[in-house]
C-alpha cells in the first residue's frame, strides 16, 4: 500500500494516512518498505484498524 502524501488530519483518518500506516507498522501489523510503500497484512484485525485510526 502507497501512503498519501500529506496527511490530512480528519477524524477518524483514512487508511491511507502516513500516520495510520506508521501506527500499524509498530503494532506489528504492517511492514515498512520504503519512505511511502508499506505491505500490510490481509488479516488485520478490526480493533488494531479501529485503534490505529482514532488515536
Amino acid at each position: 500500500m502507497t501512503a498519501k502524501k500529506k496527511c490530512c488530519k480528519d477524524k477518524p483518518r483514512c487508511k491511507k494516512c502516513p500516520v495510520v500506516l506508521k501506527r500499524l507498522a509498530d503494532a506489528g501489523c504492517a511492514q515498512r518498505l520504503d519512505r511511502i510503500h508499506y505491505e500490510v497484512d490481509k488479516k488485520i484485525k478490526k480493533k488494531v484498524l479501529k485503534e490505529a485510526r482514532s488515536r
